[in-house]
Parts: structure tokens; C-alpha cells; sequence
């Protein structure tokens, strides 16, 4: 049996979907080899301290961070879990690609969490409650333990229906080993071909895949931990949902979670001109370019509906 459950923690390591099966839903228990890439991950952060650092190291994490980002943000949040606008199925590919390689699992996984989060927000069936099971749990907690590791296809079936979808879902490491290859062979390119940027394969790897994939893990675990807080409510919904401007700019405008919770449909969650949202900005500029579609507003009385004084 031991050597069973070795086998079967190896294989989730590559195939989710094949190690989650006989997985029992009320699981609490942690595979901790199950999770040693992730925990590795972290760890290899400490790598700049023999990489070093150059200028465009770090300005190339920064906008891995950022481009990623926006593909969680606008697609695997907005797109996937909630449908807030339209687009092509060859773009609705390429940013779960993107998504994908943020090493956040699949857009089915990870939506199929999400739209379970928003029935059950804080009540005994959520899947990251910080009012309910702490920081810890709402933080990082939930995403170790086993009965979170399968797709629960069941909350999906509008997304199940694309193979290509469904591929990424199953096989979620190729694409963060894809950029990782990718950040690797850039650097070793640009250290033979103009050695004055003062970077290598390994630099690239370690700041623009590894600084840059812990960076994002911890700004979008924040919303789950944080952003049910810390910050001010502006609507009274029935969730300990926040507003928080910080978490906003750290995920491009997922800090309005209060507003968020009021209304999830929107593919705008800065209901308001001051509040900065850079996804829906972003939004804006692909819609402008014909990559997206029909985004879905903040109609005024849903806005003014239930607001706080």
C-alpha cells in the first residue's frame, strides 16, 4: 500500500486528474511528497543568492509577474469562474495557457474552487474561510490537502467541453516546466549573444520563474486570506468580504473584493473611478483590439443597491 500511495503522489505530480481519483471529498490529510514541487518552488528562491541579480533579471520577473497576473486575474477569475465577457476559443486558449503557467494549477480546477467559494463564502462548505479555519487554512492550507486536489468537473461542465481545456487541466505541470524552459534557454541565449545584460539561464530561471511564480501565489493567495480581513465594506453582503487598495494594485484590482461579492458578474470589480482596477483596463484595451467582447458591466442599481453609508 505504501508504495501504491508513492506511486500515486509521483503521477499527481504529472497527471492531476489520474492521482485524484479514490481521493475522498472530506480528506483533510496532507501529501506532503504530493506537494514537494511546490515546496521546492519556494525554496529556490534562495537561488539569487548564487545567480545574483541584474537589471534585466529583474525586470523581466517583473513582467512575468504582471502578464501572468492578468491572465489569473482577467481570465482564470473574471473569464472562467464568472463568464463576465466574451472571446474567441483560440484566446480563451492562450490566456489559460498563460494562467496555466503561473503554476496555479488548471482553469477548470482552479474556477471550479472558485465558483464554490462564492455559493458557500464563509459558511461551513467554503473552501478557504479565513473567518471560519484562519489564516493559515484561507492562506495556503486548503491548497495542500487532499480532498482539494480534484476537479470538481461537476461545478464546470460549461468549460469541460473543450478537450483543449480539459488537456491543460489534466497535465497543469507542462506549462509551468514550459516557461520554466523557456526563462532558462532566454538567459543562456542572451548571456552568448549580448553578454552586457549580465544575466545567464539560470538567473532567468531562478528570478523570472521562480521570485516571479512565489510572488503570484502569495498576491493571489492574499484575496482568499486578506481580502476577508483586512480593508473596508462598502456593501453589506454576506460574506466578510474587503475592499483593500493594496491587494488591489498587488493583483491588478482584486483588492475590490467586497465589491466583488456583491456583484460577480462584472468584469469590472473597481466599481468606482478611484478605484484603480488595471485587469479591466486591460480588458478594455483587448476589447478595443477585437480580442474580447460583450464585458459585462456594473449596472447603476446593482451599484447603488445595498451600498453602506
Amino acid at each position: 500500500m505504501q508504495v501504491r500511495g508513492l506511486g500515486t503522489s509521483l503521477v499527481g505530480w504529472f497527471d492531476s486528474w489520474a492521482a485524484a481519483r479514490g481521493i475522498r471529498d472530506d480528506d483533510e490529510s496532507i501529501d506532503w511528497l504530493r506537494v514537494v514541487p511546490f515546496l521546492l518552488l519556494h525554496a529556490a528562491c534562495l537561488g539569487v543568492l548564487w545567480v545574483g541579480w541584474s537589471t534585466f533579471a529583474v525586470a523581466f520577473a517583473v513582467a512575468l509577474y504582471l502578464v501572468r497576473m492578468f491572465a489569473i486575474t482577467a481570465f482564470y477569475h473574471r473569464y472562467f469562474s464568472h463568464r463576465a465577457f466574451a472571446t474567441s476559443r483560440a484566446a480563451q486558449f492562450l490566456f489559460a495557457l498563460l494562467g496555466a503557467s503561473a503554476a496555479q494549477r488548471g482553469p477548470l480546477w482552479w474556477a471550479a474552487h472558485h465558483r464554490r467559494h462564492h455559493r458557500h463564502a464563509d459558511r461551513a462548505s467554503d473552501t478557504h474561510s479565513p473567518t471560519r479555519d484562519g489564516f493559515w487554512w484561507s492562506h495556503v492550507g486548503w491548497l495542500l490537502v487532499r480532498e482539494n486536489y480534484r476537479t470538481r468537473v461537476e461545478e464546470v461542465r460549461d468549460l469541460a467541453r473543450y478537450p483543449e481545456l480539459v488537456f491543460l487541466d489534466r497535465f497543469d505541470a507542462l506549462a509551468p516546466l514550459g516557461a520554466l524552459g523557456l526563462a532558462w534557454g532566454l538567459g543562456a541565449a542572451l548571456e552568448a549573444l549580448w553578454p552586457g545584460l549580465g544575466t545567464s539561464g539560470p538567473q532567468l530561471a531562478v528570478w523570472g520563474f521562480g521570485v516571479s511564480t512565489v510572488a503570484l501565489y502569495h498576491a493571489t493567495f492574499a484575496i482568499n486570506s486578506l481580502a476577508h480581513s483586512h480593508g473596508s465594506r462598502a456593501y453589506e453582503t454576506d460574506d466578510t468580504s474587503r475592499n483593500n487598495l493594496l491587494l488591489a494594485l498587488l493583483t491588478l484590482g482584486e483588492g475590490w473584493h467586497n465589491n466583488h461579492h456583491h456583484y460577480p458578474g462584472s468584469a469590472r470589480q473597481g466599481f468606482r473611478p478611484a478605484e484603480i482596477d488595471l485587469c479591466y483596463y486591460g480588458l478594455c484595451a483587448l476589447a478595443a483590439l477585437g480580442v474580447v467582447r460583450e464585458l459585462r458591466p456594473v449596472p447603476a442599481r446593482v451599484r447603488a443597491r445595498g451600498r453602506r453609508p
